[in-house]
């Protein structure tokens, strides 16, 4: 895993399941350099979750520049989500105004700098089933992340056990 952060906030999170050399590449081509002590906090608060602990991680401040105010906007309306909630891409495109926009919530959500933290693992198909994540185990980590939260499907179902 890998924290990325500017003095205006977190700005990228890269969840495990990569090689530490293809993470040290991914943060170089942000623009990101290592730093082995920075973030402690932090660190053991994504651990914490890891083992259980809820957190909502709201109080986290974000660095979103250069992020497009579409999905800035959706990012900050998801953050709201309580631990172990979920929502649709249906029903955030509703939110928006035009359910013919779950493409482009789809796509904020792939294009999400910072898993966890903007929880878009709580992002379902309108059917329960899982969607997308772009993280480098996929799916499988929405479900684990899902499981852990304890999370039902919007049609109120508990379906991500294992």
């Amino acid at each position: 895993m890998a924290i990325g952060w500017t003095d205006a906030g977190i700005a990228r999170l890269l969840l495990p399941g990569d090689t530490p050399a293809d993470m040290r590449q991914r943060l170089g081509q942000a623009g990101g350099s290592e730093k082995h002590d920075g973030q402690p906090e932090l660190a053991a608060r994504i651990a914490a979750y890891s083992e259980g602990a809820r957190d909502s991680f709201r109080d986290i401040t974000l660095d979103l520049d250069g992020v497009p105010e579409m999905n800035r906007r959706i990012y900050r309306h998801i953050r709201e989500l309580e631990w172990g909630e979920t929502t649709t891409y249906g029903a955030i495109a509703r939110w928006l105004g035009d359910v013919a926009m779950s493409r482009a919530v789809g796509a904020a959500m792939g294009a999400n700098p910072i898993p966890l933290i903007v929880p878009c693992h709580r992002v379902l198909a309108a059917d329960g089933r899982t969607g997308g994540f772009s993280s480098p185990r996929g799916v499988r980590a929405k479900m684990e992340m899902l499981a852990l939260e304890k999370a039902a499907s919007p049609n109120g179902q508990f379906s991500f056990g294992f």
